[in-house]
């Protein structure tokens, strides 16, 4: 008797708790990066940004459970793809989420396309993005906003700082001559074509334009020969830490005696211990630890992973991972539940003509976008915008807007 009582008492709890775990849905998001390859470090920070994002909520949005597919682009346009597809077809994500190079974003765009699967932020700046977006924005709608806006909107602050400079008699170049330097990708070229045009504007004669490979470590006959060319200011950037770390140490190898701007030299957070002191004077352009959110995310970051972040990978991905995860919730509480359809029309109705933004994030006042801007965020000072800075003995300091500026300008010693 006492057995079946036991019995009955069991049966009544679980057919309690069965409409609760009923209820327990899943959302899958794909999330998108160089998890291997020549930018694995990009792509670990990313993961460890994104996973402090939904911890802080415990991966879950109302009454789903987020659960992340790990799709890795290997740095790779046609493995990237493959792999996105494959996490469609296969892993049946609902939404996409990240991204680092431009040409993994325009190869999976196609995807995202042809599956009307929604994909959020991917950090892809390349104009050619831009491009194909705008000849066919019903189609690719479904690639939901760049996380970094086109080179071109970012990069005429090198030069405002440079002509400034010059004016107010900071810095004398004997010529404006300049060489432009970059990795052989939509982003490097982009960059590279970008500044260059924004320096012969201003006066400048661009005597050669230089584009390596991906994952290139000796750069000893480009910078020789950039030595004889006897320019003034050396300008480019590279998207993976062994280029850029390398470039920079041998630019004082060689004893280039230029002013040298490495665009993405602080990607990663331990840039300094890549380069040492030879990264002084350097000059790049990322946004920094400013505000009392960033410094408590980036002293959070280190004692959870013992590795100190990049403000432009693991700052940025956690603000971007933090306006998805606002998406989402967005989504559930205007449309009623987390439905690929569902999470479409948020992004067509709140997202692009920019009724849902973030002013929450760490780094940036205001990530938004306008129909006017997309797929690019909202470039200025409220809203979306890195400083030009200069390192000295492992410290950044901003130098350009003037409503930023710590320092003026250095000019090194060997510098002509």
């Amino acid at each position: 008797m006492r057995l079946l009582r036991l019995l009955c008492v069991m049966a009544a709890v679980l057919m309690l708790a069965a409409p609760a775990l009923a209820q327990e849905k899943v959302l899958k998001v794909g999330s998108l990066g160089p998890f291997t390859g020549p930018a694995a470090r990009t792509g670990e920070e990313f993961k460890k940004a994104i996973n402090m994002v939904f911890e802080e909520v415990d991966y879950k949005i109302g009454d789903y459970k987020i659960e992340f597919i790990w799709i890795d682009s290997e740095s790779d346009a046609e493995k990237g793809a493959r792999a996105y597809e494959q996490a469609i077809v296969k892993d049946k994500i609902d939404v996409g989420y990240g991204g680092w190079h431009s040409w993994v974003s325009l190869s999976c765009m196609e995807v995202a396309a042809k599956y009307k699967m929604p994909h959020f932020f991917a950090f892809g700046a390349g104009s050619e993005i831009n491009d194909k977006y705008n000849a066919d924005p019903e189609k690719y709608k479904y690639w939901v906003g760049k996380g970094w806006p086109t080179a071109y909107k970012l990069s005429q602050g090198y030069v405002d700082m440079l002509e400034d400079a010059i004016a107010k008699g900071n810095w004398k170049p004997e010529e404006k001559k300049a060489a432009v330097y970059g990795v052989d990708n939509d982003w490097g070229r982009n960059f590279g074509n970008s500044v260059g045009q924004q320096l012969k504007d201003a006066g400048w004669e661009v005597v050669s334009y230089d584009w390596v490979q991906l994952g290139e470590t000796d750069f000893h006959p480009l910078l020789n020969k950039l030595k004889r060319a006897k320019v003034a200011l050396v300008i480019g950037t590279m998207s993976d830490p062994p280029s850029v770390s390398a470039f920079t140490k041998q630019t004082r190898e060689v004893n280039l005696k230029s002013l040298v701007v490495s665009d993405g030299l602080g990607w990663v957070g331990e840039w300094y211990e890549l380069t040492g002191d030879f990264s002084d004077y350097i000059l790049d352009m990322i946004p920094q630890w400013t505000t009392p959110k960033s410094q408590a995310f980036k002293e959070a970051f280190i004692k959870k992973y013992d590795f100190e972040p990049g403000p432009s990978t693991a700052g940025l991905c956690y603000d971007t991972a933090t306006f998805f995860r606002k998406v989402l919730t967005t989504t559930l509480e205007k449309y009623g539940d987390l439905t690929t359809e569902n999470i479409t029309k948020c992004a067509e109705e709140m997202v692009i003509p920019g009724e849902l933004s973030l002013t929450e994030g760490i780094m940036m006042k205001e990530y938004k976008y306008t129909k006017e801007t997309f797929p690019d965020l909202v470039v200025g000072n409220d809203y979306y915008m890195f400083p030009v800075i200069q390192y000295m003995k492992g410290q950044p300091s901003m130098i350009w807007p003037p409503h930023v500026k710590e320092k003026d300008l250095q000019i090194p010693a060997w510098v002509k």
